[in-house]
């Protein structure tokens, strides 16, 4: 049995009623996720290509903008500039997502993140009837029915913004 944990995503679910499963996933001693993730999700019944990433970008004009994309997709960085209507676009350096989000590389989720973040979801999410999103806590990932999360996400922008 894993234990509980508490962040800002999972009492956003919980507040929303929103059931979802906690997955532990255990780190090296490096605090890295195991290489191995496939291969954890596929015993405890996940799709690994369900994976929602949260890729995050700071454009020219220094807004912080996160992609919410599931599978193995690419960002198409010429959609992501026109849709913002940036000219410059870059990934945000490892310590500028921290201090962006609040959570740290590897644990951050699409929701519950700071108003200052501009949030797009890729259409590559409804692909998979469920999805795993990062918990906000290193070593953790949540299990949710792709509808709740689409659900908690309405209202922003929503487009294929990776390449086939």
């Amino acid at each position: 049995m894993s234990k509980a944990i508490s962040s800002p995503v999972t009492e956003l679910l919980d507040a929303q009623g929103i059931e979802f499963q906690l997955i532990e996933i255990p780190l090296s001693e490096d605090k890295k996720p195991i290489r191995n993730l496939e291969e954890l999700l596929r015993s405890e019944g996940h799709d690994p290509n369900s994976v929602v990433r949260s890729v995050l970008f700071k454009t020219g004009s220094d807004q912080f903008v996160l992609l919410a994309v599931a599978g193995g997709g690419r960002a198409d960085w010429a959609t992501l500039r026109k849709h913002l209507n940036e000219k410059k676009l870059r990934m945000a350096e490892f310590d500028e997502v921290a201090e962006a989000t609040g959570y740290v590389v590897g644990a951050v989720p699409p929701v519950a993140l700071p108003d200052t973040i501009k949030v797009l979801l890729d259409t590559s999410v409804d692909s998979f009837d469920s999805v795993v999103i990062g918990s906000g806590v290193l070593g953790y990932a949540l299990g949710l029915k792709a509808a709740d999360l689409k659900q908690l996400m309405s209202g922003i922008d929503t487009g294929q913004f990776v390449k086939e």
